[in-house]
């Protein structure tokens, strides 16, 4: 967590301040917004991985008092403009695109406003796999399913208890209760207390219109934002079938248990 405050910069309302973050992902708070701040983001990796970088930021629900912008070479591209209420919108850019600027906007009492949003960085393809424009709902192929279930976050034999939609935000919430926990990289699956059952949460697209269903799935995706976002989910029967496939012809990208 970076954090900054205008009111040291009150006499100096045109002020440019630079920050320089080094993790890979986190979040800026930027209390009383005056004059500008400029995010530069220098992870520690090689600077010849740069430009397979993916950023995405997302602001917080309440930010308010400045505009982001993607700079480059002194020329400004508005990302997110001061009082845009989109709820959970994520916007995400390449790396060698530009970093960012924050400038605030004029306020009448600054001490009431917080501009803050959270950050990730990541590979192109990994974001490719979370923001597929083209067709967010399509069903995954044999080939893409054996890849997710090497590649994903999470990993999980389970059934759709509930799904509850959140028209404000355009997401659906998806209640999995867990049958078999092959691989989780955030505690996002976990024991209940009242049943001893493995429950979690994971969230897609409304459009994509998920409804409760009876049998198992393969649930697979990746961690954004602290959230499980829904990757492949075929029938587990679709998955036991293409993996004995596959692993009968030796072309399994990788090993898991499918029972």
């Amino acid at each position: 967590l970076s954090s900054s405050s205008g009111l040291t910069h009150e006499s100096h309302r045109k002020d440019v301040e630079q920050v320089y973050l080094r993790c890979s992902e986190g979040s800026i708070e930027w209390m009383y917004p005056t004059g500008a701040l400029i995010v530069n983001l220098r992870p520690n990796i090689s600077p010849a991985s740069y430009k397979h970088l993916t950023v995405c930021i997302k602001p917080f629900k309440d930010s308010a008092g400045a505009n982001i912008y993607l700079e480059k070479t002194g020329e400004l591209k508005l990302l997110v403009r001061d009082g845009d209420r989109s709820p959970s919108r994520v916007y995400c850019f390449g790396y060698d695109q530009g970093g960012l600027f924050v400038e605030a906007t004029p306020q009448q009492d600054i001490s009431r406003k917080i501009t803050g949003f959270q950050y990730e960085l990541m590979s192109k393809g990994i974001a490719a796999d979370l923001h597929t424009a083209s067709a967010p709902c399509r069903p995954c192929s044999d080939t893409e399913v054996l890849l997710a279930v090497c590649t994903s976050d999470f990993v999980i034999r389970g059934s759709i208890q509930n799904v509850t939609n959140e028209a404000e935000e355009q997401e659906s919430i998806i209640h999995v209760g867990v049958n078999k926990l092959y691989r989780q990289k955030s505690k996002v699956f976990q024991l209940t207390g009242e049943s001893g059952n493995w429950r979690g949460q994971i969230k897609t697209l409304l459009e994509c219109g998920v409804k409760p269903g009876d049998g198992d799935f393969l649930f697979t995706g990746r961690m954004h934002f602290g959230e499980a976002r829904l990757g492949c989910a075929p029938r587990f029967k679709d998955f036991q079938r293409m993996y004995k496939e596959a692993k009968d012809k030796g072309l399994n990208p990788c090993e898991i248990g499918p029972d």
